[in-house]
């Protein structure tokens, strides 16, 4: 088995440094325990003592009736994935939560996507959704998608997505800011480059094109800008997803067969900052990983919530979705 691994890791390690593991950065312990391909007994035992660190969010889903499930379409599983921006100052996700994940009015989503992986777990999609997308939260009228999450938690913010796109949620993942932050500074640091000069107005921090070293605090700056970008929104997706490849690939250089310590550092970072709902037992991690292991980055697609047009709505700017385009699109994956 070492010798096989051996003969191919380089390259599986080249192509699989893209977005598919960005996608699925929020299931880290998957993610890890996939890429590097551990042996099946390996990954028997570290999904059950890993995933018994990993946090579970009780009564995550809503009640009342949904979309059907994912066994009315291809067999897949639809992941909705969350960074959320808390006003804690203390850690609200992962195992090292020592605040509520959800108060009213005190957090909002931030970063939201919907990820579809195939029945035959040999395709993903992921749809990434503006936190400015103005959509109707049931109960509350119509606002921002990122609203849901502040007035209802997980369940709400389920049902908002559920009812946006006609498709069933199967399971849910969340990390904070102060998670992200966290796994950051345990990777060191991640390089991205800057294409254009900017200036961030609400953080007063000018960015540079050209390279730069980003640690914990500036990560969250980056990743965070909206002003000072001609797209705003759509923009800060992409320094998100462009900032997510660089730490999955800081955590890949990190851990491996041969420097098992590094390995369980890394894993115990990303159970100290992830949450998921207690649906998802150590049994659908197992599974999660042993899907994962075939997949390149040629089985990932990757799309944006198609937009219409914007519009300023009671002094917010908005992103106005196309919603029919939307269904079609996610309905389309779901059929394979």
């Amino acid at each position: 088995m070492a010798t096989r691994w051996t003969q191919w890791e380089p390259r599986r390690r080249a192509h699989r440094r893209h977005r598919l593991l960005r996608a699925l950065l929020v299931l880290g312990l998957a993610t890890v325990l996939a890429v590097l391909g551990l042996g099946a007994g390996a990954v028997w035992w570290g999904t059950d003592h890993y995933g018994d660190q990993v946090a579970r969010i009780p009564d995550a889903f809503p009640s009342g009736p949904r979309p059907p499930g994912s066994t009315a379409h291809d067999g897949g599983t639809t992941f909705l994935l969350a960074g959320v921006d808390s006003r804690s100052e203390r850690p609200t996700t992962g195992s090292a939560a020592t605040a509520r994940l959800w108060t009213y009015g005190a957090q909002r989503s931030d970063t939201l996507m919907l990820v579809r992986l195939s029945g035959d777990r040999r395709a993903v999609h992921v749809m990434s959704i503006p936190r400015d997308s103005w959509v109707p939260i049931p109960g509350h009228g119509s606002a921002k998608i990122n609203a849901a999450f502040s007035w209802g938690g997980p369940p709400l913010m389920i049902q908002t997505v559920e009812r946006l796109t006609g498709s069933r949620v199967d399971h849910f993942a969340v990390i904070d800011w102060n998670g992200f932050r966290a796994l950051t500074d345990a990777v060191g640091s991640v390089t991205v480059t800057v294409h254009e000069n900017s200036y961030d107005s609400a953080r007063h921090r000018h960015w540079t094109a050209g390279t730069h070293v980003l640690h914990g605090a500036d990560a969250l700056a980056y990743v965070g800008q909206r002003h000072g970008l001609p797209r705003g929104d759509l923009d800060r997706i992409e320094h998100q997803q462009q900032f997510l490849r660089g730490l999955v690939g800081e955590i890949r250089g990190r851990v491996g067969l041969t420097d098992p310590l590094g390995t369980a550092r890394m894993l115990d970072a990303i159970t100290r900052t992830v949450s998921v709902d207690d649906r998802m037992s150590n049994g659908d991690l197992r599974d999660l990983v042993f899907g994962l292991r075939h997949l390149d980055a040629a089985d990932a697609h990757f799309s944006t919530a198609p937009v219409a047009g914007s519009r300023t709505i009671g002094g917010q700017s908005a992103l106005i979705l196309d919603r029919e385009r939307l269904r079609a699109r996610w309905h389309a994956v779901e059929a394979g």
